[in-house]
């Protein structure tokens, strides 16, 4: 039983905007969720101050590197919310997390989330964790813990923020990229299933008069289903030929399109040209294009345009991870002498 002064100061707190009970219900919610992620290498419970982790089987390897990253969904969060679909956000932290770490070569360990938002809505925050839990188990990795916070008056009314840090771990002798990149190595490409995570403050200005229920013939689809797909986890389908150890680097196409992030992983002295006709844009981007009238380099300094991962492959290599890869890929470019990226 609450004492008179506990239930004064939670009275106070609820004046103030903040519903402390929301929060336990919340946890409450999410417990069944997060728990189906859990293997034996968890060894707390949801509602601990700190996850724990064994680390027992990093004694196995050689010499393990622990890959850390952290990321945020950025403004798509506010079509989500707008459509009503919060599951598909929960996915996104977590498939853009595991992504960047992939670049390095690593596998996923645990997941750690954060949810603010100005009042806090337990039946939301659920969606968007069940969305996290799902991506987690995909990928055997433990949703190991996160925090919400409640936060009137830092964010507007109805909206929310959603981001997350993930914790992988590869051997030293398998951390990608490879110092072994030449000028010649071919630049593979893989489909992407959206925009992903990027470029959706451009995206709600250039469709902000339209419903996001509305149907478009080049999309097949409504607005709504093209443009929140979940951002696509390259796990899976990558790990293959990560094992057989073809690849010699990746590049994870999000914020700053091909231009940044193809340079991210080439060594000094080397550059990229990339053919933009190898492969095919999807009609969302060239919807987004026309009603925007956005330039065509602008497009690809924002969007991944229909590749959202790219693989560095020696020459002799290709032929086996195409062999390895079960979806077609497309051969859209090589490493050249210089320091820029182009688009040709």
């Amino acid at each position: 039983m609450m004492s008179l002064e506990e239930t004064n100061r939670t009275a106070s707190y609820d004046k103030a905007g903040v519903d402390i009970e929301a929060g336990n219900r919340t946890v409450g919610m999410l417990k069944a969720a997060v728990a189906a992620t859990h293997g034996p290498e968890v060894l707390s419970e949801i509602g601990a101050f700190g996850g724990l982790y064994s680390a027992e089987a990093l004694k196995s390897m050689q010499n393990p590197i622990l890959v850390s990253s952290t990321d945020g969904v950025g403004t798509k969060v506010m079509l989500a919310a707008q459509a009503g679909r919060y599951t598909v956000v929960g996915q996104d932290i977590v498939n853009h997390c595991i992504n960047d770490i992939l670049v390095q070569g690593a596998r996923p360990l645990f997941f750690l989330d954060y949810f603010a938002s100005s009042k806090l809505v337990p039946e939301i925050v659920v969606e968007v964790v069940r969305g996290m839990a799902q991506a987690c188990k995909e990928s055997d990795c433990a949703l190991l813990g996160g925090e919400t916070a409640e936060m009137p008056g830092v964010y507007h009314e109805n909206q929310f923020d959603v981001a997350g840090t993930i914790v992988g771990v590869v051997d030293r002798s398998s951390l990608l990229p490879k110092k072994t990149i030449t000028p010649g190595d071919i630049l593979v490409g893989l489909a992407s299933s959206g925009p992903h995570t990027n470029g959706y403050s451009l995206i709600r200005r250039v469709f902000a008069d339209i419903p996001l229920n509305k149907g478009f013939d080049e999309l097949d689809s409504t607005l709504a289903d093209a443009l929140l797909a979940p951002h696509r986890n390259y796990l899976p389908v990558l790990s293959k030929v990560l094992d057989a150890g073809i690849p010699k680097g990746f590049a994870h196409i999000t914020g700053g399109g091909f231009f940044d992030n193809l340079q991210r992983v080439l060594p000094k002295g080397c550059g990229a040209i990339l053919r933009k006709d190898s492969w095919a844009v999807p009609p969302l981007f060239k919807l987004i294009q026309s009603r925007g009238d956005v330039d065509q380099l602008e497009m690809y300094k924002v969007f991944n345009m229909g590749i959202g991962m790219v693989a560095v492959v020696a020459p002799a290599q290709i032929d086996s991870f195409q062999a390895m890869i079960s979806e077609e890929t497309w051969l859209i470019g090589e490493v050249i002498l210089g320091s820029a990226v182009e688009i040709v």
